[in-house]
Order: C-alpha cells, then sequence, then structure tokens
C-alpha cells in the first residue's frame, strides 16, 4: 500500500478545535461512541428480513410478479446489511466490544464479498487518501474515468450513457471476479504494493466462497429451479450494485468535491480538511435514507469520525458545522438526494472529454 502522501497538520488547527468539541460531547452526557440500542434493533430487523425474503422466495415461491419484487427488496436489504452492520462493524463501531465487531463484520462474507479486503482497501486507502488518483482504489473504476489525472481513453466519451450499466453489475463483478483476482495477485491496483495474506484469512476465504456460492446459487436451483433462482439472484445483485455504487459516487464523485493532483506525495492542507474537500453529504433530512444507508449520506461526519457509529452522525454534524462556520472552512452537503446525483452525473459527463 502507498503510503508516501503527506499531510500539512503542522497548523491543524481547525482539526484540534473539531476533536476537542466532539469529545467533549461525548464526555458530558457520557454517551459511547458506538452503537446503542437503536442500531442493535436495526440489526435484528435487516437480518430478520433477510432470512423471511429468502425463505419466502425459496420455499414459499409465490407468484412470479411477487417474487420480483421480493428480489428487488432483498437486493436492498443486501445493501442495507452493508450499510448499517458492516460497515459500521467493518470500523469497530457497532458494539464496544471487539468479538460482536469482528462477527457482525463477517456479515459481508454471508453476502459474498471478503472483509480482510475490504478493511485494507476501504479502512486503510480510501479513508487516509481520498480521491487521491492511485492511492484511493474506490476512484479506479474500471471503464470509468472519475479523476482527471486519469487517462482519457476513446471508450470514455460513452460513460454517461454505461455507467448505470457498470454500477448494476458492480456487486456481481466484486464478489465473482475482483475478490478472486485481489486473492490471486494478492494486490489492490496495478499500482499499489503487494499485501500480506494470512493463512487463516485465506481459509476463510474459500469456506464463506463456498458457503455465499450453496446458499444462494445451489440450493435455490435445486429448490425453485435453475432459471427461476440464477434470474432472481440476478435480480437482488443489479439492485444491490446499483444501491452500492450511487450512495458510494454521490459521496465523492460530485461536483463540490476536489479531485487533486498531489506534487511531491504532498497534500498542502490538514488531514481534516482534505477530507471536507473530498466528500459531501446528502439528504440528511431524510429520515427514511438516514436509516437505510446506515448514514452513510452523512459521509464527511463518517470520514473525520469513521470509529463512530453512524446513529450518532446527526449530532456531529451540528458541532461540524459551527465549526466550519467558525474557522471559515467549506463543507459540502445537496439537500436532496437527486440534487446529488445530478451533480454526479455532470461530473461523469465532465470527465468523458
Amino acid at each position: 500500500m502507498h503510503t508516501q502522501v503527506k499531510f500539512n497538520n503542522a497548523n491543524a488547527l481547525f482539526s484540534k478545535s473539531l476533536k476537542l468539541k466532539v469529545n467533549q460531547y461525548f464526555q458530558q452526557d457520557l454517551i459511547k461512541k458506538t452503537g446503542n440500542r437503536k442500531l442493535i434493533i436495526k440489526a435484528i430487523i435487516l437480518l430478520t428480513s433477510l432470512a423471511v425474503l429468502y425463505s419466502v422466495l425459496v420455499f414459499v415461491q409465490p407468484h412470479w410478479a411477487i417474487s420480483v419484487i421480493l428480489c428487488v427488496l432483498l437486493g436492498i436489504n443486501f445493501a442495507a446489511i452493508g450499510f448499517n452492520i458492516m460497515h459500521d462493524a467493518g470500523h469497530n463501531s457497532f458494539s464496544d466490544n471487539k468479538k460482536v465487531n469482528t462477527v457482525l463484520s463477517y456479515s459481508l462474507n454471508l453476502l459474498g464479498g471478503n472483509i480482510f479486503f475490504w478493511k485494507i482497501k476501504h479502512n486503510i486507502a480510501h479513508h487516509t487518501f481520498t480521491n487521491i488518483n492511485g492511492e484511493d482504489h474506490d476512484i479506479d473504476v474500471k471503464f470509468m474515468r472519475i479523476h482527471p489525472d486519469q487517462s482519457l481513453k476513446k471508450y470514455h466519451r460513452f460513460q454517461p450513457v454505461y455507467f448505470i450499466f457498470l454500477y448494476s453489475i458492480s456487486y456481481l463483478a466484486w464478489i465473482f471476479f475482483q475478490d478472486y483476482e485481489k486473492y490471486f495477485k494478492q494486490r489492490f491496483g496495478t499500482s499499489s504494493d503487494k499485501f500480506t495474506f494470512p493463512v487463516k484469512e485465506k481459509v476463510i476465504f474459500w469456506i464463506s466462497k463456498f458457503l455465499h456460492f450453496q446458499l444462494f446459487i445451489t440450493l435455490p436451483m435445486l429448490v425453485v429451479g435453475v432459471v427461476p433462482a440464477l434470474v432472481g439472484f440476478l435480480i437482488a445483485s443489479v439492485v444491490c450494485g446499483i444501491c452500492l455504487a450511487t450512495v458510494f459516487q454521490l459521496a465523492h464523485v460530485v461536483d463540490k468535491t476536489e479531485f487533486k493532483t498531489i506534487a511531491n506525495h504532498r497534500v498542502e492542507e490538514e488531514w481534516m480538511i482534505h477530507q471536507l474537500q473530498s466528500t459531501a453529504n446528502f439528504a440528511t433530512n431524510s429520515k427514511l435514507l438516514v436509516w437505510l444507508l446506515g448514514g452513510l449520506n452523512f459521509q464527511v461526519e463518517h470520514h473525520l469520525f469513521p470509529k463512530v457509529s453512524h446513529i450518532h452522525y446527526p449530532q456531529l454534524n451540528k458541532i461540524l458545522k459551527s465549526t466550519c462556520l467558525e474557522f471559515n472552512v467549506k463543507y459540502n452537503e445537496y439537500r436532496t438526494f437527486f440534487s446529488a446525483l445530478h451533480s454526479h452525473i455532470r461530473v461523469i459527463k465532465m470527465m468523458a472529454h
């Protein structure tokens, strides 16, 4: 993993002030930074709905039209488990019990992914070097040009047309291709160093991939039939892929966020200000979206305080906004989901030329 990029944290007055206020908020009311009863209830609802949707689709087998709707809901459910349970647990912010976090983070493996890869790629590369080309592998999307430093290919001019197709296959590509690519190459990108891969993690990789395949492909094919099972899984996977890709892109690839060209491996700003420049919030007033997205529409707060559970983001948002005003630091937010989506499409069009 490249870690030569340095941030200018010498006079980090904004960061010091913000951290102090946030710590005071948690200390004065004796609030834990991890999840609370609300989050546990949400996790139970999401995992129960996964079991119910799966059981109805496989063993009850309702009319095909109802099954299609249930497969769409299953795809949303996959994404919601990722946003709410896996994401907090993967950042060790779901519970103050490390074992609980470890167990719940494996919900990603249950859904076909791999938590070991995710933690390196997401927690280290993306969270530290957000929107920096060659360092943040989350903006390194095959067939897409997102950053001005990425070379322009002829086919990129069509990306405003085909991007939705790429988003729709992103989950399938992740679990059935990219994970295996990482496994055998032991790299996250062409420019990244090899990572160490413990034997225990290799064993977990194969066992969880095998179990996922049996649960979501083999068993449904045996019970429901080959074609309905594959069509159902495809619908759920496409919906999940669109949800995951869109939520990530609306937080970083919009016209209010910055994509820096780094000279001499140095960022001029302090790390927290860099996070504010490269990240945006959207639709923070929508209670439904806040619930479903695990607070990932409060992406700015998440990037500044990744070890704090998402249930605290609305409160942190108030502290952040007042501190930004005090230090005259720009804070990026789109009022609605669709205004952020339009902004994202504008960036895709701009990067196509």
